[in-house]
Protein backbone atom coordinates (compact mmCIF):
# COMPACT_ATOMS: atom_id res chain seq x y z
CA UNK A 1 0.00 0.00 0.00
CA UNK A 2 1.21 3.44 -0.33
CA UNK A 3 1.96 5.47 2.72
CA UNK A 4 0.80 9.60 3.10
CA UNK A 5 4.60 10.27 2.71
CA UNK A 6 5.06 8.46 -0.81
CA UNK A 7 1.75 10.07 -2.00
CA UNK A 8 3.08 13.57 -0.54
CA UNK A 9 6.45 13.13 -2.08
CA UNK A 10 5.06 11.31 -5.59
CA UNK A 11 2.67 14.57 -6.01
CA UNK A 12 5.43 17.38 -4.97
CA UNK A 13 7.24 15.96 -7.94
CA UNK A 14 4.74 15.18 -10.07
CA UNK A 15 2.00 18.12 -10.11
CA UNK A 16 4.35 20.45 -12.41
CA UNK A 17 5.37 17.78 -14.71
CA UNK A 18 1.11 16.89 -14.77
CA UNK A 19 0.00 20.18 -15.23
CA UNK A 20 3.16 20.58 -18.10
CA UNK A 21 1.49 17.54 -19.92
CA UNK A 22 -1.87 19.32 -19.43
CA UNK A 23 -0.61 22.22 -20.64
CA UNK A 24 1.06 20.83 -23.59
CA UNK A 25 -2.11 19.00 -24.56
CA UNK A 26 -4.83 21.73 -24.45
CA UNK A 27 -2.49 23.29 -26.78
CA UNK A 28 -2.98 20.48 -29.45
CA UNK A 29 -6.47 20.07 -28.36
CA UNK A 30 -7.02 23.58 -28.85
CA UNK A 31 -5.07 23.23 -32.13
CA UNK A 32 -7.48 20.82 -33.48
CA UNK A 33 -10.04 22.49 -32.73
CA UNK A 34 -9.57 25.70 -34.72
CA UNK A 35 -8.05 22.94 -37.91
CA UNK A 36 -11.63 21.39 -37.20
CA UNK A 37 -13.01 24.56 -38.61
CA UNK A 38 -11.25 24.86 -41.62
CA UNK A 39 -12.58 21.33 -42.54
CA UNK A 40 -12.64 17.47 -41.64
CA UNK A 41 -9.82 17.10 -43.84
CA UNK A 42 -7.60 19.45 -42.40
CA UNK A 43 -7.88 17.45 -39.39
CA UNK A 44 -6.97 14.69 -40.90
CA UNK A 45 -4.02 16.05 -42.48
CA UNK A 46 -3.26 17.42 -39.10
CA UNK A 47 -3.27 14.20 -37.21
CA UNK A 48 -1.08 12.28 -40.39
CA UNK A 49 1.20 14.70 -40.97
CA UNK A 50 1.99 15.36 -37.27
CA UNK A 51 2.63 11.81 -36.53
CA UNK A 52 4.63 11.17 -39.51
CA UNK A 53 7.04 14.28 -39.09
CA UNK A 54 6.87 13.29 -35.28
CA UNK A 55 8.07 9.35 -35.81
CA UNK A 56 12.19 10.08 -36.11
CA UNK A 57 11.90 12.32 -32.94
CA UNK A 58 10.15 9.56 -30.51
CA UNK A 59 13.34 7.73 -31.49
CA UNK A 60 15.51 10.55 -30.68
CA UNK A 61 13.40 11.36 -27.72
CA UNK A 62 13.90 8.13 -26.37
CA UNK A 63 17.60 8.46 -26.03
CA UNK A 64 16.91 12.28 -24.47
CA UNK A 65 14.83 10.99 -22.08
CA UNK A 66 17.60 9.48 -20.23
CA UNK A 67 19.44 12.95 -19.57
CA UNK A 68 16.75 12.95 -16.94
CA UNK A 69 18.04 9.25 -15.30
CA UNK A 70 21.92 10.59 -15.18
CA UNK A 71 21.12 13.57 -14.07
CA UNK A 72 18.89 12.30 -11.22
CA UNK A 73 21.01 9.46 -10.37
CA UNK A 74 24.11 12.06 -10.31
CA UNK A 75 22.29 14.25 -7.96
CA UNK A 76 21.26 11.43 -5.73
CA UNK A 77 24.75 10.27 -5.61
CA UNK A 78 26.35 13.87 -5.05
CA UNK A 79 27.85 13.82 -8.11
CA UNK A 80 27.37 17.78 -9.28
CA UNK A 81 30.39 17.63 -11.67
CA UNK A 82 28.31 15.13 -13.94
CA UNK A 83 24.95 17.41 -14.15
CA UNK A 84 26.17 20.02 -16.80
CA UNK A 85 27.72 17.53 -18.81
CA UNK A 86 24.55 15.48 -19.06
CA UNK A 87 22.67 18.50 -20.15
CA UNK A 88 25.41 19.36 -22.49
CA UNK A 89 25.49 15.74 -24.06
CA UNK A 90 21.61 16.33 -24.53
CA UNK A 91 21.75 19.06 -26.31
CA UNK A 92 24.57 18.27 -28.28
CA UNK A 93 22.44 14.77 -28.89
CA UNK A 94 19.77 17.10 -30.14
CA UNK A 95 21.35 19.53 -32.12
CA UNK A 96 23.00 16.90 -34.57
CA UNK A 97 20.25 14.82 -34.62
CA UNK A 98 18.26 17.81 -36.43
CA UNK A 99 20.85 18.52 -38.72
CA UNK A 100 21.12 15.18 -39.85
CA UNK A 101 17.65 12.91 -39.26
CA UNK A 102 15.45 15.68 -39.24
CA UNK A 103 16.13 17.55 -41.78
CA UNK A 104 16.54 14.99 -44.49
CA UNK A 105 13.50 13.02 -43.26
CA UNK A 106 11.64 16.14 -44.31
CA UNK A 107 13.01 16.02 -48.04
CA UNK A 108 11.59 12.84 -47.92
CA UNK A 109 8.03 13.25 -46.30
CA UNK A 110 6.45 13.96 -49.58
CA UNK A 111 7.35 10.96 -50.94
CA UNK A 112 5.47 9.15 -48.18
CA UNK A 113 2.38 10.76 -47.83
CA UNK A 114 2.41 9.77 -51.84
CA UNK A 115 2.41 6.27 -51.09
CA UNK A 116 -0.29 6.11 -48.44
CA UNK A 117 -3.94 5.31 -49.47
CA UNK A 118 -4.93 8.95 -48.96
CA UNK A 119 -6.95 11.36 -51.57
CA UNK A 120 -4.92 14.09 -53.62
CA UNK A 121 -6.26 17.11 -51.25
CA UNK A 122 -5.43 14.57 -47.99
CA UNK A 123 -1.98 14.19 -49.26
CA UNK A 124 -1.39 18.11 -50.25
CA UNK A 125 -2.44 19.38 -46.92
CA UNK A 126 -0.22 16.39 -44.05
CA UNK A 127 2.63 17.14 -46.31
CA UNK A 128 2.71 20.81 -45.90
CA UNK A 129 2.13 20.34 -41.96
CA UNK A 130 4.58 17.85 -41.96
CA UNK A 131 7.22 19.63 -43.69
CA UNK A 132 7.10 22.50 -41.45
CA UNK A 133 7.65 20.59 -38.71
CA UNK A 134 10.23 18.51 -39.47
CA UNK A 135 12.64 21.33 -41.00
CA UNK A 136 11.39 23.25 -37.52
CA UNK A 137 11.97 20.15 -34.93
CA UNK A 138 15.05 21.75 -33.49
CA UNK A 139 13.00 23.94 -31.08
CA UNK A 140 11.20 20.40 -29.99
CA UNK A 141 14.29 18.38 -29.16
CA UNK A 142 16.19 21.26 -27.60
CA UNK A 143 12.62 21.65 -25.79
CA UNK A 144 12.78 17.77 -24.72
CA UNK A 145 16.53 17.79 -23.73
CA UNK A 146 15.57 20.81 -21.34
CA UNK A 147 12.46 19.70 -19.84
CA UNK A 148 14.31 16.41 -18.49
CA UNK A 149 17.24 18.49 -17.45
CA UNK A 150 15.01 20.16 -14.98
CA UNK A 151 13.02 16.88 -14.61
CA UNK A 152 16.10 15.31 -13.21
CA UNK A 153 17.22 18.24 -10.87
CA UNK A 154 13.88 17.69 -9.15
CA UNK A 155 12.81 21.24 -10.47
CA UNK A 156 9.43 20.36 -12.26
CA UNK A 157 8.17 24.18 -11.81
CA UNK A 158 10.81 25.63 -14.52
CA UNK A 159 9.47 23.50 -16.87
CA UNK A 160 5.35 24.26 -15.76
CA UNK A 161 6.06 27.94 -16.31
CA UNK A 162 7.63 27.29 -19.98
CA UNK A 163 5.17 25.17 -21.17
CA UNK A 164 2.22 27.28 -19.69
CA UNK A 165 4.11 30.27 -21.52
CA UNK A 166 4.82 28.66 -24.73
CA UNK A 167 1.19 27.15 -24.83
CA UNK A 168 -0.24 31.03 -24.58
CA UNK A 169 2.33 31.90 -27.57
CA UNK A 170 1.03 29.37 -29.37
CA UNK A 171 -2.67 29.71 -29.30
CA UNK A 172 -2.74 32.92 -30.32
CA UNK A 173 -0.14 32.20 -32.98
CA UNK A 174 -2.46 29.88 -34.53
CA UNK A 175 -5.12 31.77 -34.31
CA UNK A 176 -3.71 34.66 -36.13
CA UNK A 177 -1.74 32.63 -38.97
CA UNK A 178 -4.82 29.74 -39.06
CA UNK A 179 -7.69 32.81 -39.94
CA UNK A 180 -5.76 35.59 -40.47
CA UNK A 181 -7.93 38.21 -41.49
CA UNK A 182 -10.96 35.98 -41.46
CA UNK A 183 -11.36 35.07 -37.99
CA UNK A 184 -14.27 32.80 -36.60
CA UNK A 185 -17.21 33.95 -37.40
CA UNK A 186 -19.24 30.90 -35.96
CA UNK A 187 -17.43 31.62 -32.79
CA UNK A 188 -17.95 35.26 -33.19
CA UNK A 189 -13.94 36.30 -33.40
CA UNK A 190 -12.84 38.75 -35.66
CA UNK A 191 -9.80 38.49 -37.91
CA UNK A 192 -6.54 40.31 -37.77
CA UNK A 193 -6.55 42.71 -40.63
CA UNK A 194 -4.12 41.79 -43.21
CA UNK A 195 -2.71 38.96 -42.25
CA UNK A 196 -3.54 36.01 -44.47
CA UNK A 197 -5.73 32.84 -43.27
CA UNK A 198 -2.89 29.91 -44.15
CA UNK A 199 -4.89 27.09 -42.56
CA UNK A 200 -2.81 24.11 -41.83
CA UNK A 201 0.91 25.58 -42.61
CA UNK A 202 -0.50 28.53 -40.26
CA UNK A 203 -1.35 25.88 -37.37
CA UNK A 204 2.13 24.40 -37.84
CA UNK A 205 4.27 27.59 -37.93
CA UNK A 206 1.67 28.30 -34.77
CA UNK A 207 2.85 25.00 -33.01
CA UNK A 208 6.94 25.74 -33.93
CA UNK A 209 6.13 29.73 -32.51
CA UNK A 210 4.79 28.43 -29.49
CA UNK A 211 7.76 25.74 -29.03
CA UNK A 212 10.28 28.36 -29.71
CA UNK A 213 9.31 30.63 -26.63
CA UNK A 214 8.71 27.12 -24.27
CA UNK A 215 12.38 26.62 -24.64
CA UNK A 216 13.27 30.32 -24.03
CA UNK A 217 12.78 29.66 -20.22
CA UNK A 218 14.65 26.59 -19.10
CA UNK A 219 17.58 27.84 -21.48
CA UNK A 220 18.11 31.12 -19.29
CA UNK A 221 17.88 29.70 -16.21
CA UNK A 222 20.76 26.60 -17.35
CA UNK A 223 23.25 29.04 -18.68
CA UNK A 224 22.26 31.74 -15.46
CA UNK A 225 24.67 32.74 -12.89
CA UNK A 226 23.25 30.85 -10.20
CA UNK A 227 23.02 27.54 -12.31
CA UNK A 228 26.36 28.01 -13.86
CA UNK A 229 28.17 28.78 -10.26
CA UNK A 230 26.44 25.50 -9.00
CA UNK A 231 26.97 23.36 -11.99
CA UNK A 232 29.80 24.89 -14.36
CA UNK A 233 26.81 25.12 -16.97
CA UNK A 234 28.28 27.68 -19.57
CA UNK A 235 31.74 25.94 -19.30
CA UNK A 236 30.53 22.17 -20.20
CA UNK A 237 29.82 23.42 -23.97
CA UNK A 238 32.90 21.12 -24.98
CA UNK A 239 31.49 17.92 -26.77
CA UNK A 240 30.86 15.53 -24.39
CA UNK A 241 31.81 11.88 -26.07
CA UNK A 242 31.62 9.89 -22.69
CA UNK A 243 28.54 11.28 -21.33
CA UNK A 244 26.94 11.13 -25.19
CA UNK A 245 28.07 7.86 -25.74
CA UNK A 246 26.62 6.89 -22.16
CA UNK A 247 23.20 8.33 -23.39
CA UNK A 248 23.53 6.17 -26.27
CA UNK A 249 24.25 3.18 -24.45
CA UNK A 250 21.43 3.40 -22.16
CA UNK A 251 18.88 5.14 -24.24
CA UNK A 252 18.99 3.44 -27.44
CA UNK A 253 16.33 0.81 -26.24
CA UNK A 254 14.49 3.33 -24.75
CA UNK A 255 15.16 5.06 -28.21
CA UNK A 256 13.87 1.67 -30.02
CA UNK A 257 10.74 1.30 -27.55
CA UNK A 258 9.26 4.84 -27.70
CA UNK A 259 9.82 5.48 -32.03
CA UNK A 260 8.62 1.94 -32.73
CA UNK A 261 5.10 2.60 -30.71
CA UNK A 262 4.85 5.94 -32.87
CA UNK A 263 5.72 4.26 -36.14
CA UNK A 264 3.61 1.20 -35.08
CA UNK A 265 0.57 3.88 -34.38
CA UNK A 266 1.14 5.76 -37.62
CA UNK A 267 0.75 2.86 -39.65
CA UNK A 268 -2.20 2.30 -37.36
CA UNK A 269 -4.03 5.36 -37.95
CA UNK A 270 -3.30 6.58 -41.57
CA UNK A 271 -2.72 3.10 -43.21
CA UNK A 272 -5.53 0.49 -40.86
CA UNK A 273 -7.63 2.74 -40.42
CA UNK A 274 -7.14 5.29 -42.90
CA UNK A 275 -8.32 2.50 -45.56
CA UNK A 276 -11.45 3.09 -44.50
CA UNK A 277 -11.61 6.85 -45.53
CA UNK A 278 -11.09 10.24 -44.36
CA UNK A 279 -14.02 10.28 -42.42
CA UNK A 280 -12.64 7.29 -40.11
CA UNK A 281 -9.48 9.20 -40.01
CA UNK A 282 -11.16 12.41 -38.62
CA UNK A 283 -12.85 10.28 -35.90
CA UNK A 284 -9.83 8.37 -35.03
CA UNK A 285 -7.70 11.66 -34.23
CA UNK A 286 -10.59 13.31 -32.44
CA UNK A 287 -10.79 10.25 -29.78
CA UNK A 288 -6.79 10.24 -30.12
CA UNK A 289 -7.24 14.44 -28.73
CA UNK A 290 -9.25 12.82 -25.82
CA UNK A 291 -6.63 10.10 -25.33
CA UNK A 292 -4.03 12.60 -25.30
CA UNK A 293 -5.86 14.22 -22.45
CA UNK A 294 -5.91 10.94 -20.18
CA UNK A 295 -2.90 9.68 -20.79
CA UNK A 296 -0.50 12.97 -20.74
CA UNK A 297 -0.88 13.89 -17.23
CA UNK A 298 -0.25 9.76 -16.82
CA UNK A 299 2.72 10.52 -18.74
CA UNK A 300 3.92 13.28 -15.69
CA UNK A 301 3.82 10.63 -13.16
CA UNK A 302 5.92 8.11 -15.67
CA UNK A 303 8.06 10.82 -15.55
CA UNK A 304 7.83 11.49 -11.51
CA UNK A 305 8.81 7.89 -11.02
CA UNK A 306 11.45 8.05 -13.44
CA UNK A 307 13.40 10.96 -11.15
CA UNK A 308 12.11 9.43 -8.00
CA UNK A 309 13.56 6.25 -9.43
CA UNK A 310 16.47 7.33 -10.09
CA UNK A 311 17.10 9.56 -6.99
CA UNK A 312 16.27 6.77 -4.71
CA UNK A 313 18.79 4.40 -6.80
CA UNK A 314 21.58 6.90 -6.54
CA UNK A 315 21.36 7.28 -3.06
CA UNK A 316 21.61 3.53 -2.15
CA UNK A 317 17.42 3.38 -1.37
CA UNK A 318 15.86 1.06 -4.20
CA UNK A 319 13.33 -0.03 -1.48
CA UNK A 320 12.09 3.71 -1.92
CA UNK A 321 11.94 3.45 -5.31
CA UNK A 322 9.99 0.56 -5.31
CA UNK A 323 7.36 2.48 -2.74
CA UNK A 324 7.40 6.19 -5.01
CA UNK A 325 6.20 4.27 -8.30
CA UNK A 326 3.74 2.14 -6.68
CA UNK A 327 2.17 5.06 -5.70
CA UNK A 328 2.35 6.85 -8.89
CA UNK A 329 1.10 4.06 -10.76
CA UNK A 330 -2.30 3.70 -8.56
CA UNK A 331 -2.74 7.92 -8.99
CA UNK A 332 -2.55 7.76 -12.90
CA UNK A 333 -5.02 5.16 -12.43
CA UNK A 334 -7.43 6.55 -10.49
CA UNK A 335 -7.35 9.23 -13.13
CA UNK A 336 -7.53 7.20 -15.96
CA UNK A 337 -10.27 5.18 -14.68
CA UNK A 338 -11.79 8.71 -14.15
CA UNK A 339 -11.46 9.29 -17.59
CA UNK A 340 -12.73 6.15 -18.55
CA UNK A 341 -15.92 6.53 -17.27
CA UNK A 342 -16.80 10.55 -19.05
CA UNK A 343 -15.73 8.49 -22.60
CA UNK A 344 -18.37 6.12 -22.40
CA UNK A 345 -20.79 8.54 -20.54
CA UNK A 346 -20.21 11.80 -22.81
CA UNK A 347 -19.09 10.00 -25.76
CA UNK A 348 -21.20 12.02 -28.12
CA UNK A 349 -21.19 15.81 -26.76
CA UNK A 350 -17.10 15.53 -26.69
CA UNK A 351 -16.84 14.07 -30.22
CA UNK A 352 -19.74 16.75 -31.58
CA UNK A 353 -16.77 19.06 -30.62
CA UNK A 354 -14.78 17.91 -33.95
CA UNK A 355 -17.66 17.93 -35.75
CA UNK A 356 -19.16 21.34 -35.43
CA UNK A 357 -16.87 23.14 -37.95
CA UNK A 358 -18.47 25.84 -41.22
CA UNK A 359 -16.86 23.37 -43.63
CA UNK A 360 -18.20 20.12 -42.03
CA UNK A 361 -21.86 18.92 -43.19
CA UNK A 362 -24.36 17.28 -41.27
CA UNK A 363 -24.30 13.96 -43.24
CA UNK A 364 -20.36 13.94 -42.62
CA UNK A 365 -20.97 15.20 -39.02
CA UNK A 366 -23.75 12.62 -38.37
CA UNK A 367 -20.71 9.79 -39.39
CA UNK A 368 -17.78 11.03 -37.53
CA UNK A 369 -20.45 10.57 -34.14
CA UNK A 370 -21.32 7.45 -35.40
CA UNK A 371 -17.79 6.23 -36.42
CA UNK A 372 -16.39 8.00 -33.09
CA UNK A 373 -18.45 6.57 -30.66
CA UNK A 374 -17.51 2.81 -30.84
CA UNK A 375 -13.72 3.97 -30.93
CA UNK A 376 -14.60 5.97 -27.55
CA UNK A 377 -15.81 3.10 -26.48
CA UNK A 378 -13.15 1.03 -27.34
CA UNK A 379 -10.72 3.52 -26.05
CA UNK A 380 -12.24 3.41 -22.63
CA UNK A 381 -11.67 -0.23 -22.40
CA UNK A 382 -8.05 0.10 -21.99
CA UNK A 383 -7.14 3.81 -20.10
CA UNK A 384 -6.43 1.53 -16.50
CA UNK A 385 -3.62 -1.12 -18.41
CA UNK A 386 -2.34 1.97 -19.93
CA UNK A 387 -2.05 4.29 -17.05
CA UNK A 388 -0.21 1.09 -15.27
CA UNK A 389 2.24 1.01 -18.45
CA UNK A 390 3.56 3.87 -18.89
CA UNK A 391 4.29 4.52 -15.34
CA UNK A 392 5.99 1.39 -14.77
CA UNK A 393 7.62 2.12 -17.91
CA UNK A 394 8.89 5.10 -16.58
CA UNK A 395 10.05 3.89 -13.32
CA UNK A 396 12.02 0.88 -14.79
CA UNK A 397 13.57 3.62 -17.25
CA UNK A 398 14.61 5.40 -14.04
CA UNK A 399 16.64 2.71 -12.94
CA UNK A 400 17.94 2.02 -16.51
CA UNK A 401 16.03 -0.56 -17.15
CA UNK A 402 15.44 -0.45 -21.02
CA UNK A 403 16.47 -3.05 -23.22
CA UNK A 404 14.33 -5.95 -22.40
CA UNK A 405 11.35 -3.51 -22.30
CA UNK A 406 11.90 -1.96 -25.47
CA UNK A 407 12.27 -5.99 -26.94
CA UNK A 408 8.85 -6.62 -25.63
CA UNK A 409 6.94 -3.61 -26.85
CA UNK A 410 8.77 -4.23 -29.82
CA UNK A 411 7.27 -7.66 -30.15
CA UNK A 412 4.05 -6.29 -28.82
CA UNK A 413 3.44 -3.74 -31.18
CA UNK A 414 4.24 -5.15 -34.49
CA UNK A 415 2.33 -8.59 -33.58
CA UNK A 416 -0.75 -6.58 -32.15
CA UNK A 417 -1.32 -3.13 -33.96
CA UNK A 418 0.08 -3.53 -37.09
CA UNK A 419 -0.56 -7.96 -37.35
CA UNK A 420 -3.30 -8.16 -35.83
CA UNK A 421 -4.98 -4.90 -36.94
CA UNK A 422 -4.12 -6.19 -40.28
CA UNK A 423 -5.89 -9.09 -40.05
CA UNK A 424 -8.73 -7.69 -38.48
CA UNK A 425 -8.92 -5.08 -41.70
CA UNK A 426 -8.34 -8.18 -43.90
CA UNK A 427 -10.81 -10.98 -42.57
CA UNK A 428 -13.14 -8.73 -41.05
CA UNK A 429 -13.73 -5.68 -42.65
CA UNK A 430 -17.43 -5.50 -41.29
CA UNK A 431 -15.90 -4.42 -38.02
CA UNK A 432 -14.55 -0.86 -40.55
CA UNK A 433 -11.78 0.76 -38.35
CA UNK A 434 -12.82 -0.60 -35.17
CA UNK A 435 -10.81 -3.48 -36.16
CA UNK A 436 -7.25 -2.22 -35.69
CA UNK A 437 -9.15 -0.48 -32.39
CA UNK A 438 -9.57 -3.48 -30.77
CA UNK A 439 -6.20 -4.71 -32.17
CA UNK A 440 -4.78 -1.49 -29.92
CA UNK A 441 -6.51 -1.75 -27.11
CA UNK A 442 -5.05 -6.20 -26.90
CA UNK A 443 -1.60 -4.73 -27.18
CA UNK A 444 -2.11 -1.72 -24.05
CA UNK A 445 -3.92 -4.39 -21.88
CA UNK A 446 -1.38 -6.84 -22.47
CA UNK A 447 1.93 -4.23 -22.00
CA UNK A 448 0.44 -2.79 -18.68
CA UNK A 449 0.45 -6.22 -17.30
CA UNK A 450 3.79 -7.21 -18.75
CA UNK A 451 5.13 -3.65 -17.37
CA UNK A 452 3.94 -3.96 -13.87
CA UNK A 453 4.92 -8.00 -13.16
CA UNK A 454 8.37 -6.48 -14.70
CA UNK A 455 8.61 -3.93 -12.26
CA UNK A 456 7.08 -5.52 -9.37
CA UNK A 457 9.89 -8.47 -9.73
CA UNK A 458 12.71 -6.37 -8.64
CA UNK A 459 15.05 -7.58 -10.98
CA UNK A 460 16.22 -3.58 -11.60
CA UNK A 461 17.20 -2.70 -7.50
CA UNK A 462 20.28 -3.52 -7.87
CA UNK A 463 21.18 -1.58 -11.22
CA UNK A 464 23.49 1.89 -11.16
CA UNK A 465 24.12 4.35 -13.71
CA UNK A 466 26.36 6.75 -11.81
CA UNK A 467 29.00 5.87 -9.36
CA UNK A 468 28.72 7.43 -6.04
CA UNK A 469 30.65 10.46 -4.62
CA UNK A 470 33.70 9.42 -3.05
CA UNK A 471 37.01 11.14 -2.27
CA UNK A 472 38.72 9.41 -4.67
CA UNK A 473 36.48 9.33 -7.45
CA UNK A 474 35.48 13.43 -6.73
CA UNK A 475 37.01 14.23 -10.48
CA UNK A 476 35.90 11.38 -12.11
CA UNK A 477 33.06 11.18 -14.42
CA UNK A 478 33.06 7.61 -15.18
CA UNK A 479 29.50 5.43 -14.57
CA UNK A 480 28.74 2.11 -14.30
Amino acid sequence: MSSPRFVREVWAQAWPTVITMISYTLMQFVDAIMVAQVSPVALAAQGSGGIWSFAPMAFLFGTISLVNAFISQSLGAGRHDAVARYAWAGLWVAGLAWLFIMVPWGFALPFIFDALPHGEELVHKETIYGQILAFGSLFALTSKTMSNVFFGLHRPRVITVAAITGNIANALLNYVLIFGEQGIPAWGLPGVPGVPALGIAGAALGTLGGVAVEVLVPLSLLFGRTMHARYGTRSAWRFPRRQVLDLLRVGSPASIQFGNEIVCWAVFMTVLVGSFGALHQTAGWAVLRYMHLSFMPAVGFSVAATSLVGRSIGEGRPDLARGRARTAALMATAYMGICALLMVVLREPLLAVFASGEGTSAEDAAEILRIGGAMMICAAVFQVFDAIGIVYSGGLRGAGDTLVPSIVTLIASWSLIVGLGWALVAFVPQLESLGPWIAVAAYLIALGIWMAVRFERGGWMHRRLVKPAEPAVQGSDAVG
